[in-house]
């Protein structure tokens, strides 16, 4: 393993691919547990890490759902978005696209409107207190069914102003992204940017549908793309972004190793990669912890670097005068 450059400390960077549930410490969890007299099946902090061992993504899934249940007040989404955001601030992170489960929590009895006040008043503190810009990303459950992630972008029309984009995430195989094309067929006509997770654990088959049902402007994950050479060539020419998690691939599993992580294939097949860290609490790194590790297994020169970092601000859902001001920030920080 190579050792990572000093340039990771100081260069600028974004996160596009962030579920804000995900970042939920095992110790907030815990105090948010005490705090709501909630009773969770471990008796410490040190027993929830243990937990921390997954054999793929629905044994991940399974602990993280058991996790959001401790998140009940408006308090508690601030809490857990503010702690987010005050460690990745120091990371260097200046603007961020977080994304949350409405249904997740309406399934719970949780207002979409506590979950997105508590989020929405963390943001602005971040904006004042910190420098650091973001926009919410709501996110469709795939393994429920359309018509409840429907009632969930009825709910989202209430809060429009409040929320840049729609996604689509959870258990991935079995679960197509062709099963939610009336529902983002109507997100796009209310005027939402679409996200999906498609090609982490799913086949290209899940890409394809991305692009061409879906209409996303933006994949998440989207590793085993490499498996279809039509498929990379159309991730190249279209410059569609790519919103990959190294570590998030290698806990899961769909790495055996981050030597052979493919980031650095797409690179040099042209496509248009970013760099995030997934879920940071559940998978041992935040953003910057994934820059590190990523070019240390992969030998990536620092050129490399700057420009993944860079493409984390081109990749953005920014305003285009915003985005602007963002590069031209990040150029002469890395000049």
């Amino acid at each position: 393993m190579n050792t990572p450059s000093a340039l990771i400390d100081r260069l600028p960077k974004s996160e596009l691919h962030i579920h804000i549930e995900g970042s939920l410490e095992p110790e907030l969890m815990f105090a948010l547990a005490q705090r709501n007299k909630l009773r969770l099946p471990y008796a410490s902090v040190d027993e929830i890490r243990k937990a921390y061992n997954f054999g793929n993504l629905q044994d991940f899934l399974d602990l993280y759902y058991q996790g959001m249940s401790v998140l009940r007040t408006e308090q508690d989404f601030y809490d857990l978005a503010w702690a987010y955001f005050v460690r990745v601030a120091a990371q260097k992170v200046s603007y961020v696209e977080l994304f949350f489960d409405p249904q997740g929590h309406t399934s719970r009895d949780v207002a979409f409107a506590t979950v997105l006040d508590g989020i929405d008043r963390a943001r602005a503190d971040a904006a004042v207190k910190l420098g650091l810009n973001s926009r919410v990303i709501m996110c469709f459950l795939r393994h429920l069914d359309e018509i409840d992630a429907e009632r969930a972008l009825d709910e989202a029309l209430d809060h429009k102003g409040r929320i840049a984009g729609v996604g689509l995430d959870s258990s991935e195989v079995g679960f197509p992204p062709s099963k939610f094309k009336n529902v983002f067929r109507r997100a796009r006509e209310e005027g939402f940017r679409l996200v999906a997770h498609a090609g982490e654990e799913g086949p290209p088959d899940y890409v394809w549908e991305a692009l061409d049902i879906l209409g996303v402007d933006r994949v998440d994950h989207g590793n085993r793309a490499m498996e279809d050479e039509a498929l990379v060539q159309r991730l190249a020419r279209d410059r569609m972004a790519l919103t990959i998690c190294p570590l998030s691939n290698l806990r899961l599993k769909g790495v055996p190793d981050l030597r052979q992580h493919p980031l650095k294939r797409m690179l040099d097949k042209g496509l248009f990669v970013t760099v995030n860290s997934d879920d940071p609490a559940y998978f041992g790194g935040y953003v910057g912890e994934n820059y590190s590790a990523i070019q240390s297994a992969l030998g990536l020169a620092d050129t490399e670097m700057r420009a993944i970092a860079r493409n984390g601000f081109a990749a953005s859902f920014m305003a285009d005068e915003e985005k602007k001001k963002a590069l031209a920030a990040f150029d002469r920080a890395v000049a």
